[in-house]
């Protein structure tokens, strides 16, 4: 391991919610190495919620998809050298890429994580923990000699973005719920008729106002789109919201509540309460970092039921990949987490 870093490259592309779990070790990474150039190899879409963290150097790529950019990329990266490449991501797309990037030290993932061959583009690796991915992107830091310290964000969403959040939400009544009901994949999408019940039940018993939140996909525009029509005072900005302007909102808002998705790491950088909704996989690998004492978990019933295992025994990465796990949370169990939020209040 080189005792002098002054040059480290970092590369992770995605998604939103990875990259924001990323950052703590970003932080730890300067705290050990106030002198060195942090360079983070990432997406378009990423960079648009990390842009101007401070200390960091972002070289911005989309994922490769042909050859033509795979040379593009190499030939970017030819004359540049680093002490150090942090290997954040392992997918075959990208693991094709390390080798471009040229450093006597390259940290990957352990062998049991190392997906699609990782492992082959690497010669230093973190050690194996059945922890959650914050911890394993933190591990990256701690290998280079970094000591454990608390976990600390620090977006740098500006002033603009926390205004434009503040005028959205001040139409709404108190508490107010953000509710992002969408997961990237299906199977971990929480039921539309759930949604709406508990959308109502929420507005009556605590008054709160209720905000929606997503992407552009057409799935997700359509199933919000129903939702608003479903209940009153309800505000839609699916797809109306850029990342910094998410995270600005969900520091706003009272709660959020979501299934297994980014939103639910912003909501936890921004020190928002996430009832966060579990059945595909255990919110100790993927949910709010720390902060799952009102997270709704069926992953250990959904393995027993849909895989006939023990989830005490199962592999740190079983997913439950059955349409039907997410229908193990019920309604109740959801108002159930809110009220530890937003307290057993009368109807009114």
């Amino acid at each position: 391991m080189p005792t002098d870093i002054k040059n480290i490259a970092l590369v992770r592309f995605s998604a939103l919610g990875d990259v924001t779990l990323v950052v703590p070790a970003v932080h730890c990474l300067q705290q050990r190495f106030p002198n060195a150039t942090l360079t983070w190899i990432t997406s378009p879409l990423s960079y648009s919620l990390l842009q101007g963290l401070p200390g960091v150097n972002f070289e911005v790529y989309e994922k490769p998809r042909s050859w033509s950019d795979y040379r593009a990329f190499y030939r970017a990266f030819n004359k540049r050298s680093f002490d150090v490449v942090l290997a954040m991501q392992a997918s075959l797309r990208i693991n094709l890429l390390y080798p471009a990037l040229h450093a006597p030290v390259k940290i990957g993932f352990d062998r049991t994580r190392a997906r699609e061959g990782q492992w082959l583009f690497c010669n230093v690796h973190i050690p194996y923990a059945n922890n959650h991915l914050l911890d394993s992107f933190m591990a990256f830091a701690t290998q280079l000699g970094a000591a454990a310290q608390p976990v600390t964000w620090e977006f740098p969403i500006s002033d603009a973005d926390r205004s434009w959040a503040r005028e959205q939400l001040e139409q709404l009544p108190q508490p107010v719920i953000a509710i992002h009901p969408v997961a990237s994949k299906t199977e971990r999408t929480w039921l539309l008729d759930r949604y709406a019940e508990l959308m109502q039940t929420a507005a009556h018993r605590w008054g709160a106002g209720l905000v929606l939140t997503g992407g552009n996909a057409p799935l997700e525009q359509e199933f919000c789109a129903r939702l608003a029509n479903s209940v009153p005072r309800v505000l839609n900005l699916c797809g109306h919201t850029t990342p910094k302007q998410l995270a600005a909102l969900l520091g706003q808002v009272d709660v959020l509540v979501a299934p297994d998705t980014g939103p639910v790491h912003l909501a936890t950088a921004m020190h928002t309460p996430v009832v966060g909704l579990y059945a595909v996989a255990p919110p100790g690998l993927s949910g709010p970092y720390a902060r799952q004492q009102f997270s709704v978990n069926r992953y250990p019933e959904a393995v027993r039921k849909f895989l006939n295992q023990d989830p005490s025994t199962v592999a740190w990465n079983t997913r439950v990949h059955h349409a039907q796990a997410m229908v193990l949370i019920q309604t109740e169990d959801v108002l159930q987490q809110l009220a530890k939020v937003l307290g057993h209040q009368a109807d009114v």
